[in-house]
């Protein structure tokens, strides 16, 4: 059963956002956010946390000059997503342009899985470095970094995850470490590194090693923070809201690096309207692509060139792999229906599934699709190596998935052979012959954290617009805004008269809604089921651009019978 509710909105902090000279909805708007003040909509970089807040940073940066002084090796691990992506080629390229002898490895999920593992440490070997940095991952590395200093080899870890109940001996930079002040805990991997970047280049200014330069620009490398950042879909706090202001700034000026730029071509996308959707629902997916079925050293190399044509031939190979993945999803998704279709999901409170030949790179999107159409916390697997599958699990609000693991862990010590993650995805290994009994635990797991209530979806909007709010200037100005995780993107919902629907592209409804004296431009995608006369929805608003004109269209994300 769908709620719709209205988010809440302090009076006294519209009032004050209104005074300001904000419009009255969009003082509604930031109100109902948490925005109190002008200033937290303030998006400078002197709004940016300072970087020495963030606890060893400043270690990090001595360390990695001393490194760099004696032109000692230095090689990045990357994780295999969107934020390992472009945490390394923010690395890559800040420490080349700063004078550092460095490369970079990134694991493929299908032989080596994910983090700085003994394997992977073998592998690094070849490349004989002095110090390996971690981008995106090594809080959970406690066997990889042993194997490390084995062979005499440094380790500097930077990530964001959450750490377990022990944390690898070694140089930890991570806003959720144990003692770190750093206020925004929400920083991607990829922030980690930048801010990383800016304690280094800070070091070696205070050295001379520039001359009389201040060193490279590393505002350069903030469309590549931004991708990161929207892509893995962490909290836009404050900070993080002004790290991807930064960056969309620079793609809408068309100073993007050649790959992103690349990336917004072959998607059909217009740089200079980049917007937080293109991150997270148009560039991110390719880049994800690479990762999910090749080798994320695709995505990399994509987003370390400078020639355009490179970048460009990279990108739509990228475009390539993100069609074939699409195409494996949609069965895979099928597939999963099926399965469900035989279960009785309402008496559940959590989901798991698995199907010996479904691919791992493209469980963890299926997991999203069943978890927003069934409202339950859902845990997709599929077969890893020599007896073991893997998992890949999204939650609902109310779930914390990790701490879920973790109890299903202390419940079960022989079940789950490890796992990670946060508070909304997870992932985690267990034996191929264990699935039922995960299954079983995992749900027992959910009703012991859960209330039967929050198995209700609950669709939060931004109440009913008036009717001189329907304009083109509004939804121009809300696409351009950041929005995103825990600052969500403004739904509002009201109730229409349906004028005329028609079915195009074979499964969307192009819809004519009418409304206090008005006639609205709709769409309704994935459903070509007719309505009935009179709905109530929930939708978005959106700037529609059609044979050169560009013209108010509602999205509906919900819909239901008055």
């Amino acid at each position: 059963m769908s709620i719709i509710r209205t988010r809440p909105a302090n009076t006294s902090h519209v009032q004050a956002l209104t005074a300001s000279g904000l419009s009255p909805l969009f003082a509604r708007l930031y109100a109902a956010r948490g925005v109190g003040t002008p200033s937290d909509l303030e998006t400078g970089l002197d709004q940016l946390i300072p970087y020495h807040q963030l606890k060893n940073a400043d270690v990090a940066a001595c360390r990695l000059a001393d490194a760099i002084a004696r032109q000692q090796q230095l090689l990045i691990v990357a994780d295999y997503d969107s934020d390992g992506a472009t945490a390394c080629a923010v690395a890559m390229r800040a420490l080349s342009a700063m004078g550092a002898r460095v490369d970079f490895i990134v694991p493929n999920r299908f032989e080596y899985g994910y983090g700085l593992t003994p394997e992977i440490v073998e592998l690094a070997r070849h490349k004989q470095p002095d110090l390996l940095i971690t981008v995106d991952n090594g809080i959970a590395s406690i066997d990889g970094i042993e194997a490390a200093r084995a062979h005499g080899i440094e380790v500097l870890v930077t990530d964001h995850h959450l750490p377990g109940d022990r944390l690898p001996e070694t140089l930890i930079v991570n806003p959720n470490q144990p003692g770190c002040p750093f206020p925004s805990k929400h920083l991607a991997g990829v922030g980690v590194i930048f801010y990383v970047m800016l304690a280094l280049r800070a070091e070696l200014r205070r050295r001379g090693a520039f001359g009389e330069g201040s060193g490279p620009n590393l505002g350069n490398l903030l469309d590549l923070v931004a991708l990161g950042t929207v892509a893995d879909v962490v909290k836009l706090d404050h900070n993080n809201r002004v790290l991807v202001s930064q960056g969309l700034a620079r793609m809408r000026a068309g100073r993007a690096i050649p790959g992103i730029l690349g990336l917004f071509r072959v998607a059909g996308r217009q740089f200079v309207q980049a917007s937080c959707f293109d991150l997270g629902f148009t560039l991110g997916p390719r880049l994800n692509a690479a990762g999910r079925l090749d080798d994320m050293s695709q995505g990399i190399a994509c987003l370390l060139t400078d020639d355009p044509d490179h970048a460009l031939s990279l990108a739509s190979e990228l475009d390539r792999l993100n069609r074939e993945r699409r195409a494996i999803e949609t069965n895979m998704q099928e597939e999963a229906l099926a399965i469900l279709d035989g279960l009785d999901v309402e008496d559940r409170y959590a989901i798991g599934l698995y199907r010996h030949d479904w691919h791992q790179g493209v469980i963890g999107i299926l997991a999203s699709r069943v978890k927003d159409r069934f409202h339950r916390p859902t845990i997709v697997f599929a077969p890893g190596n020599a007896g073991e599958i893997k998992g890949s699990g999204r939650s609902i609000g109310p779930l914390h998935l990790r701490d879920a693991l973790d109890l299903v862990s202390k419940r079960h010590p022989d079940l789950i052979l490890k796992f990670g993650g946060h508070a909304a995805a997870a992932g985690l290994t267990i034996r191929d012959h264990d699935f039922e009994r995960f299954k079983i635990a995992f749900d027992a797991a959910a009703r012991q954290m859960l209330e039967a209530n929050d198995l209700n979806r609950e669709i939060l909007t931004d109440g009913e617009l008036g009717q001189r709010e329907f304009t083109l200037d509004n939804a121009v100005s809300l696409n351009r805004q950041v929005w995103g995780q825990g600052f969500p993107q403004p739904a509002f919902h009201g109730e229409f008269q349906v004028a005329n629907q028609r079915v195009v592209g074979e499964k969307h409804l192009k819809l004519k809604l009418a409304t206090q004296g008005q006639v609205l431009d709709a769409m309704l995608f994935n459903h070509a089921d007719p309505l009935p006369e009179r709905v109530r929805a929930v939708y978005r608003l959106t700037a529609n651009e059609f044979n050169g004109n560009t013209s108010l269209q509602l999205i509906l994300e919900h819909w239901e019978a008055p």
